[in-house]
Parts: structure tokens; C-alpha cells; sequence
């Protein structure tokens, strides 16, 4: 899952990145609210941590524009304040919830993993195409003569492929979404996790099949 963090002081946002990571979560850092909304609108999301003290804008005020134009990217607030009324103020403007610090660390993992299911719930969790069942829940991947359960990489990339049957995604829409702007990661590790795929596809007897289209990306189809 890709999550874009708004945290304006560098040492809270560096540590936040580091566990956000260590959780298999790709995500974007800014540090100041005008960048946020920006990469809000512009950008995919599954879910979006924003401090509510930020120069350029208050998380609020991104939050606020956001949701006016259209923005339903899930939205976790951080602030220092503990008033209610910032509280109510938070959640009136379309936040999904409300963290103040200081705060535990897994207290913030358990928010994250509630506002994306939320939005997860909306969706189906089973998603099919040929023989192949993807549960969105367990990253169990089935055919009737077995099923493997994918890493969460793999479940990603197979997602994205699956929800768009026979359209090309490119290798560098998938390094966006998975693997996040700031990742270290090179191209060819989209190569090398299609072919992961590609082999646990086989191991199951699917009747789908991952085509490369040279220099341009990957697509999913039925085999003929």
C-alpha cells in the first residue's frame, strides 16, 4: 500500500518513514502543507497521514481542499493538540481519524490498517479473472487445484494487473505505486517479481498468463 506522509519536523517524519517502510508500506514524505496537497491530488493514495501544524497549510486546510474537489483518499490527522474542539474540527472536514502525540507507534500502525480498511470494505475483496481468485484480505491467490498466498509486493503488483485485465501498466507506474518516488529500488526489480509471479501462476495451473510488451509494460490475459 502507498501512503503519503505530511510531517513537518525531519526527525518525526524520518522515523515515521522508517516504520511505515519496515511495515511493507511504500510511502511519500512532505514536509510542508502546500506540497501535500499537491501530491494528494495529484497522486494515487491508499491512505494519507497529515500534521495538522505544517507551514504553507494547515493539515486541515489540505484536508478541506482536498475533499472539495473530490479527494477520498482516507485521511489520518497527527497533532499536538488535544482540545476537542480540534478534534471535531478535524473530523467535521472529512478526516477518517484522529491521533494526538505523543503516540505509540503501533497505535499509529492500527489506525493506518483501519482507515485503509475502510476503504478496502468498499471494494470487493475477492477480485477474479480467469481461474484465478486474488482475496484482497489474505493475499491468498487460488485456482481450484491450489492457491498460494503472495508477499505483499507480489499481491500488489498482481492487483494492479488484475483490476485492469488486458491493459499495459508500465514498469514505471508500477515502481510509483508499490515501491514509492523515494525508493533506492532499480528498474529491473519489476522484472524480477513478474517473474516470481509468473512462476506461482504456473505452480497453481492458471489459466492467465503476464505478457511483457517490450519497452512498454506488463499486461494480464487469458491464455489461448
Amino acid at each position: 500500500m502507498r501512503l503519503l506522509l505530511a510531517e513537518d519536523e525531519q526527525e518525526m517524519s524520518n522515523a515515521l518513514v522508517k516504520i511505515l517502510k519496515s511495515n511493507n508500506y511504500s510511502v511519500d514524505a512532505v514536509y510542508n502543507g502546500n506540497d501535500a496537497l499537491d501530491y494528494i491530488e495529484t497522486e494515487v493514495y491508499d491512505g494519507a497521514i497529515l500534521d495538522i501544524m505544517m507551514p504553507g497549510m494547515t493539515g486541515i486546510e489540505v484536508l478541506k481542499e482536498a475533499r472539495k474537489n473530490g479527494i477520498t483518499t482516507p485521511v489520518l490527522l497527527l497533532t499536538a493538540k488535544s482540545e476537542i474542539d480540534d478534534r471535531v474540527e478535524g473530523l467535521d472536514s472529512g478526516a477518517d481519524d484522529y491521533l494526538t502525540k505523543p503516540f505509540a507507534m503501533k497505535e499509529l500502525l492500527a489506525r493506518v490498517r483501519a482507515i485503509t480498511r475502510r476503504r478496502d470494505e468498499v471494494v470487493d475483496t475477492n477480485l477474479s479473472f480467469g481461474n484465478v481468485t486474488l482475496d484482497r484480505l489474505t493475499f491468498q491467490m487460488t485456482t481450484d487445484v491450489g492457491s498460494v498466498k503472495l508477499g505483499n509486493k507480489d499481491f500488489q503488483m498482481l492487483e494492479m494487473l488484475m483490476t485492469n485485465p488486458g491493459q499495459i501498466i508500465s514498469v514505471e507506474q508500477f515502481m510509483d505505486k508499490i515501491w514509492g518516488y523515494d525508493s533506492e529500488a532499480e528498474l529491473n526489480v519489476v522484472w524480477v517479481y513478474i517473474s516470481n509471479l509468473r512462476k506461482k501462476l504456473k505452480s497453481i495451473k492458471a489459466d492467465i498468463t503476464i505478457k511483457a510488451h517490450r519497452g512498454v509494460g506488463y499486461s494480464v490475459a487469458e491464455e489461448e
